[in-house]
């Protein structure tokens, strides 16, 4: 199971939860809150790192065909 996909089940869990229940739940999470925001940069696998040499390469040769991240929203 991906992070995302366990997030979003905890999240569902955490939202059917009676609300007489969640302030137990606080202190639990709380401990792991420090953990969440150190950050795990790990280096690219060979797959990501050629796509990335191909995105690059696409990008060099027609920039026009990119849309800019400004442009999204």
């Amino acid at each position: 199971m991906t992070a995302t996909a366990l997030r979003r089940e905890i999240h569902g869990i955490i939202d059917v939860i009676p609300d007489k229940s969640l302030p137990a739940l606080r202190p639990i999470l709380t401990q792991f809150e420090d953990d969440y925001w150190t950050p795990a940069i790990e280096m690219a696998s060979p797959e990501e790192a050629a796509l990335h040499a191909a995105r690059m390469a696409d990008y060099d040769r027609d920039p026009a065909s990119f849309v800019p991240l400004e442009s999204i929203g």
